[in-house]
């Protein structure tokens, strides 16, 4: 279904789609009142939720608004992302949190790649599993999904980007809870403090919890360090991209090649250069980062809508242990750059 229905075309696809996405965005509020209350991952829950009612996806009119759902809504999300990240914010960091995060960011993915490759997996799940923990979580494996080839004869990638929010949300979790525990026992400054927090944990929502649980200086620098692991998703999308275009890496047979650029893409890089350039009205910055962040809530329910708790039945330990090294890497890479430029 074309993502972007012409003006005359748009009147039955909207009705199409009606029940399938208001019963994610159903899922969506609950999910956000329960992560508002338990202090937990929105998403986790979401996908949670979504998973329970799971039979809305199999027939019946939520089918098309589901998947319209966990695919276009999802993308838009990501794009909205942009908002979040300027280039002032970027350079006031300084050379040495920049290449660190550059850096943490392609050694952990090229790690689980490896380690993927030696526990027996696809390098594809590597890549999404060390994106996932390299930049934001949740966001980072959904976005890196959306660029990657689908199997028609398998749903490997579905079943991939649900374990991977599950690992990663929860990673995150426990990180905001363990970290600043780590931070005082090595008794970091404020501002080195943030820098750590910024550049271990996964998700947004997460680093400013502990940074901001830990002093004003240590949150306002683990926020900024943060956003730069974000703006990195820009980069490794459009390699993962040109990646599977060129080489059609375990895509399925006779698949056409991805578009160079996606369009959603194309749009998170400009949002990046008006925001930069400071066109966005404040209180317009904050309504689409929040409309990002509901989006996104609501394609993650979406996605569990379309997923089978069986599938989950027989991951084993393989996963996980995948996941926990990837965490565990990238925390020692950030301290021995820490140590290193102290």
């Amino acid at each position: 279904m074309n993502a972007f229905p012409t003006l005359a075309g748009w009147r039955a696809p909207a009705s199409t789609n009606f029940h399938g996405i208001l019963m994610s965005v159903v899922v969506a509020v609950a999910a956000m009142s329960l992560a508002e209350h338990y202090g937990a991952s929105a998403m986790l829950f979401a996908l949670l939720l979504g998973m329970a009612l799971n039979f809305l996806s199999s027939e019946g009119r939520c089918v098309p608004g589901i998947r319209f759902s966990a695919s276009t809504l999802l993308r838009i999300g990501v794009a909205l992302l942009g908002v979040r990240i300027t280039l002032a914010q970027i350079t006031a960091l300084g050379a040495m949190p920049v290449a660190m995060v550059v850096l943490s960011v392609v050694l952990t993915i090229g790690f689980g790649i490896a380690v993927a490759r030696l526990l027996g997996y696809r390098t594809r799940f590597g890549v999404l599993t060390g994106g996932a923990v390299a930049i934001c979580g949740a966001s980072a494996a959904m976005a890196i999904a959306a660029v990657m080839p689908t199997n028609p004869e398998d749903n490997f990638k579905e079943r991939a980007t649900i374990f991977t929010v599950i690992g990663v949300s929860t990673l995150s979790t426990a990180a905001m809870v363990l970290y600043p525990m780590i931070v005082s026992a090595l008794g970091l400054g404020s501002a080195q403090a943030g820098v750590f927090l910024g550049g271990t944990i996964h998700d947004v929502a997460q680093v400013v919890g502990a940074g901001y649980g830990i002093s004003k200086e240590t949150g306002d620098v683990a926020t900024i360090v943060k956003l730069l692991r974000v703006a990195m998703l820009l980069p490794v999308i459009l390699v993962i991209t040109l990646s599977y275009r060129s080489h059609r890496v375990e895509g399925p047979a006779g698949a056409k090649k991805p578009p160079l650029l996606p369009w959603f893409v194309v749009a998170f890089a400009l949002l990046v250069a008006v925001n930069s350039a400071g066109w966005i009205p404040s209180a317009l910055q904050h309504a689409l980062q929040t409309l990002s962040t509901w989006l996104l809530v609501i394609s993650m329910a979406a996605i569990g809508m379309k997923s089978h708790l069986k599938d989950f039945a027989t991951v084993g330990l393989r996963p996980i242990l995948l996941m926990v090294s990837e965490t565990l890497f990238l925390a020692m890479l950030v301290v021995g750059f820490m140590i290193l430029y102290h």
